[in-house]
């Protein structure tokens, strides 16, 4: 990537919760970054303030609204971020304004994903001790699971060491001991993308296992495929559970809704199993009934339990991607104006949004698993449609509860790296990450909004409150995936086709054989709209809702996923950059080009330990969690930049309706312990995602700036006088007093350790 130099803009305000900052905006080729006096806002600033600065990195910008000069004397930029951070940016002049907007246009959309941050990162010194990518084996994995060791019935298959078999699917997978290759071969072709059932999880108390797959090619026609059903027949009768297991006896357990806790299952001592009779193995489609028949027009559809002996089938009724995408598209409207005010977010549009209910039913279909493994002692086959995302969600959940090692640091990591990386979650394309023309929108003088060319730019009256709502609008198609013209967006239509993938233009063939889903996207690196959705985020959310009903059985704490949520985004690292294994490891060979996400969390271990975690508990006999879905879900207040009480409501969590409205229980108020544009949380430690840390964090952590930036920039500043290109006017001129900006918390090499660039706000 061609070197971009550094920009330096004075007289700039930045505007939080309402409350402006002035300071120094700077642009580099991986990050805006915003240098103000930490004094109070409207003061002075002391001679030896201490100094805070904000880092945006590109790939996290969501939007970017141009406003022109209005009447108050400054022209505006506001800036939405993906981990839901809004900011204002208030120029004196309209044209470092403009310009300001046209360059961070150009530094984040488009191009090739080689060019995002990842690329370039130098570890900082904490992260120089660890190597993330080693963190996740799978062959040990499945080891410590029992595959050839407590049981002698799955075998690992090379079918797909070099990708052909299924180019979305890992290389090592674990497939029953007496199905040979030459069945996979048959049952592939029936599986959507090839993406047949296989082993993800085997629990160690009775030996049941989850599995999963892709929906079947069934058609309209009713197709069938003997070698498919062999393989599921074969996953159900394999290893079936221990000799002794623990026996539940329920008091009121709806299958149509599993609201099941502990406290409402009761365990005798163990006795003997007969399994022939008892197991109740299960195939759970996680989506709605009708959207399920509806794909058969396509040529693929769900199981014909005919076909299917010993086991039955469940939908558990979770919208598609688009759904998601529009619930998370209402989300962000009623949290849309946190930059400009301290007001609570809209909860009228938080009710109507439907985010509650979808986490909820997340929830309560891991139930559904979870109870048949534990005390059904069955087998459990997971499908969505592709088997990438919903499918991803519900089995690692179930994993986590039945499991006490992946609710570890560690064991949560291999997790993620096991049911999401390896089993191919279409991250660059659910992230978006080389964002889009779309959602950099200008406000021309007559209130119009405008994503198309510089337009309306001048000294007149600011835009009208029109302007702004018709370029939020344009910005929504982020999450909507609308185009001009009033079309109607996927959501609309997500009961006649429930299609994780846009499927248009693909051959039957393709879809049969697991090519590509979009070969364009693939080729150039580009964004398809229609494929963003928050998939992996509401992972995260749920983990999240799990953690909060049982505190003391995780290790981790609520930071550690939301540092994580930061970091899908944040592209300083190459984990979630591609779509799957192949494009990780044989196309993009990411693991010696790049650092682990992991390198972060490891090298800063301590921080990510809940002080409530209590391990001996998992060891009384309740390893496993039942957690409660619909009617127990609550807003994860941190993770949308707001406190609790502002999203939650002062008297405790929504209560989620029939309709999936959530009725919040107060009407809450604005919490007082935002001063300042800092948003404090419970514990009174400063909310990372506004940006703000205490100095004791900056003193251990520093901040790191890449040293191509840094050399550039030093090199710059020592000659004031060299000619600058012609086609940069406007932000040129104040590139040569870049030796004003103190790089803070580099130690003598000229390496920090990376936390300022993710944390928005450091000290200095």
């Amino acid at each position: 990537m061609e070197l971009i130099r550094v920009a330096k803009v004075e007289q700039v305000s930045v505007v939080t919760r309402g409350v402006a900052s002035p300071g120094t905006l700077h642009l580099t080729p991986h990050h805006l970054i915003f240098r103000y006096a930490s004094s109070a806002p409207g003061a002075p600033a002391p001679k030896n303030s201490a100094q805070m600065e904000m880092w945006i990195t590109y790939p996290i910008i969501q939007t970017v609204q141009r406003q022109p000069m209005n009447s108050g004397g400054y022209a505006a930029l506001r800036i939405r971020c993906r981990d839901f951070n809004f900011i204002t940016f208030h120029f004196t002049n309209d044209r470092e304004c403009r310009d300001v907007f046209e360059r961070v246009r150009a530094l984040t959309v488009g191009g090739s994903l080689e060019k995002l941050y990842a690329f370039f990162f130098t570890p900082p010194p904490p992260e120089r001790a660890v190597n993330g990518w080693k963190i996740y084996d799978s062959l040990k994995e499945y080891q410590r699971l029992g595959v050839g060791g407590r049981t002698n019935d799955w075998r690992i298959s090379k079918i797909n060491n070099s990708y052909t078999f299924c180019p979305t699917y890992p290389a090592h997978l674990v497939v029953p001991a007496n199905i040979s290759d030459n069945v996979l071969n048959y049952a592939g072709k029936y599986r959507s993308r090839a993406r047949i059932p296989v082993l993800t999880y085997i629990h160690s108390i009775n030996n049941c296992t989850i599995t999963r797959s892709s929906q079947p090619l069934t058609g309209l026609k009713g197709n069938r495929s003997p070698q498919d059903e062999k393989l599921v027949a074969a996953i159900f009768s394999s290893t079936q559970a221990s000799s002794f297991t623990r026996s539940y006896q329920q008091s009121d357990i709806s299958p149509a809704r599993s609201t099941t806790s502990l406290d409402e299952c009761t365990m005798d001592k163990p006795r003997k199993a007969i399994y022939g009779a008892q197991q109740r193995n299960l195939i759970v489609d996680a989506r709605p009934t009708v959207n399920a028949y509806a794909m058969q027009a396509m040529g693929l559809g769900s199981e014909n339990m005919d076909n299917y002996r010993n086991c039955s089938k469940q939908y558990l009724g979770i919208d598609n991607i688009h759904v998601m995408r529009e619930s998370l598209a209402k989300v962000v409207e009623a949290i849309k104006d946190s930059d400009l005010t301290p007001l609570p977010p809209n909860r009228e549009l938080l009710a109507k949004s439907g985010w509650l209910k979808h986490i909820g039913l997340l929830l309560d279909g891991t139930q559904t698993i979870v109870r048949q493994i534990e005390i059904e002692h069955s087998h459990v086959l997971i499908h969505c449609s592709d088997g990438w995302d919903r499918t991803s969600q519900l089995s690692a959940l179930a994993q986590l509860c039945l499991d006490p090692y992946y609710r570890t640091i560690e064991g949560f990591m291999v997790l993620v790296e096991k049911d999401w990386v390896s089993f191919g979650h279409r991250f660059r394309d659910r992230s978006g990450f080389l964002s889009s023309e779309k959602w950099f929108t200008q406000v021309g003088n007559d209130g119009g909004a405008s994503n198309v060319g510089i337009g309306g730019a001048g000294s007149g009256g600011g835009g009208g409150s029109g302007g702004l709502e018709q370029a939020f609008s344009q910005a929504k198609m982020f999450f909507t995936g609308q185009g001009n013209g009033g079309r109607a967006s996927p959501a609309s239509v997500e009961h006649k086709v429930d299609a994780d993938t846009d499927y248009k233009g693909e051959s039957s063939s393709s879809i049969l054989v697991g090519e590509k889903v979009s070969k364009h996207t693939a080729s150039t690196g580009g964004v398809n709209i229609k494929e963003i959705s928050p998939v992996f985020h509401q992972f995260l959310d749920a983990t999240y809702q799990i953690m909060y009903q049982y505190p003391t059985r995780f290790e981790f704490n609520e930071r550690f996923l939301r540092r994580l949520l930061y970091h899908l985004y944040s592209c300083q690292y190459g984990t979630f950059l591609y779509n799957n294994e192949k494009e990780r490891v044989v196309d993009h060979k990411i693991a010696s080009r790049t650092r682990s996400v992991w390198d972060y969390f490891l090298g800063r271990r301590h921080m990510w330990v809940s002080e409530k975690y209590d391990k001996s508990e998992d060891s009384r006999g309740w390893s496993v969690l039942f957690p409660k879905g619909i009617g127990y879900t609550r807003w994860w207040s941190e993770s949308w930049c707001r406190t609790d009480e502002e999203m939650n409501g002062r008297y405790g969590p929504a209560i989620v309706g029939e309709e999936g409205g959530a009725e919040l229980l107060s009407t809450g108020g604005f919490n007082k312990g935002i001063d300042d544009g800092v948003q404090t949380d419970e514990d009174g430690e400063s909310a990372e995602e506004i940006g703000v840390q205490t100095d004791d964090d900056v003193e251990e952590m520093g901040v790191q700036t890449d040293e191509e930036e840094i050399d550039w920039a030093r090199d710059r500043s020592g000659d004031k006088t060299r000619p600058l290109p012609s086609e940069e006017p406007g932000l040129v001129r104040a590139v040569g007093e870049l030796s004003g900006l103190a790089l803070s918390g580099l130690s003598n090499n000229g390496e920090g350790n990376g936390e300022g660039r993710d944390c928005g706000v450091v000290s200095g």
